[in-house]
């Protein structure tokens, strides 16, 4: 038992710039792209690349207020402490850390249940025992040191992002039809039923890059955090940007976007017809994605739930470090143990979709958090990113924008 004059633990500085990024592509490129590759396509045919890169412009504004915030306060429970700095309502604090924490565990459990579904290809078992051990075990890689566990995780995600690379790269390499192709991408100014499918697709395209905020939550754990996690979250933006407009761009050139729209697989059948190789390639890649969420995810959740209870808003035993790997292992287990109750219990169906709207929530509130504490200062404190002033406005109006739009193309 820790004495009450003893000093509070503190989670070690590990992480570089090339683990934050690769935690936040981890955390960011999921097994969505394989999904919504279809939806794009069959929403806005070949000018569904646009929606992609149009999302990663609006979330841009909520990424820099994002980046301002967390080199002001680089600590773990990021979201519940910018809300306690700017409003000084602990039961505000509170229930931000707590939305942080129930999104994250919603998206962790629908990633498990996914998990349960290519594993299957390759296991003989319950769904419901491939869920228990898929979890039970990404849980313990995230009982690892910090360094140790994002380091698998960034392995991990080479190999997923590999899996995509391959599907680019044979895409450009089976034809001219990629490059040659390209003005179909473009709208014409006056095609107004274009636009509007367009902006629908955009709507979805902006969930698929939900996630790249968490990396605000392991900021306590980075290397001279004033400077890595700005360029952690704009080169986590921007390269799933970029491997997001390519994949869907091989994906309607190889296949009609209309026989997209109706598969079940689409990303399968992209690769089936790029490469002639066996389904159950793309399966494993698919399986180590999921794994891959898992353990990103439980990362954040414990670090959330470390962070709170070092501000005060839990109790000081979640604060507790292993003594051998410096992480915290009561918050760890409890993060496991809420997602694979979740997982086990709850038709997560609906539940899913509250992932996007309670992140849009965040986003909400963190650029009226970054307005607010602007509006009480004279100067920003040094070494801090500093955004300008109109950044946080529009990324409130572009989170409420989305959310409003969420209601109309329900």
């Amino acid at each position: 038992m820790l004495s009450e004059s003893a000093p509070p633990q503190r989670l070690k500085r590990s992480l570089t710039l090339l683990l934050a990024v690769l935690y936040g592509l981890g955390v960011t490129i999921g097994a969505g792209i394989y999904v919504l590759v279809g939806i794009a396509a069959g929403r806005s045919g070949m000018h569904a690349p646009l929606a992609f890169i149009f999302a990663a412009l609006v979330m841009s504004f909520s990424a820099a207020s994002f980046a301002e915030l967390g080199t002001r306060m680089p600590v773990s429970a990021s979201e519940a402490a910018y809300v306690e700095k700017a409003f000084n309502r602990p039961w505000l604090s509170l229930t931000m850390g707590l939305l942080v924490v129930l999104t994250a565990t919603i998206s962790a459990a629908t990633i498990s249940v996914g998990s349960a579904g290519y594993l299957g290809v390759f296991v003989d078992l319950p769904p419901s025992w491939i869920i228990t051990l898929v979890v039970l075990s990404m849980g313990l890689v995230a009982c690892l040191s910090t360094r140790q566990s994002v380091t698998l995780a960034g392995i991990m995600t080479l190999i997923e992002l590999g899996g995509l690379v391959l599907i680019i790269a044979a895409g450009f390499g089976t034809g001219s039809g990629v490059v040659t192709r390209l003005p179909e991408i473009l709208l014409a100014p006056s095609d107004v039923a274009a636009w509007v499918g367009l902006s629908g697709t955009t709507l979805i395209a902006v969930f698929a890059f939900i996630g790249f905020e968490h990396l605000v939550n392991v900021a306590e754990e980075m290397k001279n955090p004033s400077r890595t996690l700005p360029w952690a979250l704009f080169l986590t933006l921007g390269l799933t940007a970029l491997v997001y407009a390519l994949v869907v761009w091989v994906a309607v050139v190889a296949v009609p976007p209309a026989e997209l729209a109706t598969s079940s697989a689409p990303m399968a059948l992209v690769f089936e017809r790029l490469t002639g190789m066996s389904l159950k390639t793309m399966s494993l890649i698919a399986v180590i994605a999921t794994l891959n969420g898992i353990i990103v995810h439980v990362i954040m959740i414990s670090r959330v739930l470390y962070g709170l209870a070092n501000q005060g808003n839990l109790p000081q035993v979640l604060t507790h470090l292993s003594a051998r790997t410096g992480t915290p292992l009561l918050a760890t287990a409890i993060g496991v143990s809420a997602i694979l109750a979740l997982a086990l219990a709850v038709p997560l169906t609906g539940l899913a979709d509250l992932t996007a709207r309670f992140t849009l929530v965040i986003f909400a509130v963190i650029n009226i958090t970054l307005i607010r504490i602007k509006s009480l200062e004279t100067a920003p404190p040094v070494q801090v990113f500093v955004c300008p002033a109109w950044v946080p406005v529009a990324g409130l109006v572009s989170s409420i924008g989305l959310l409003l739009l969420d209601l109309v193309v329900r």
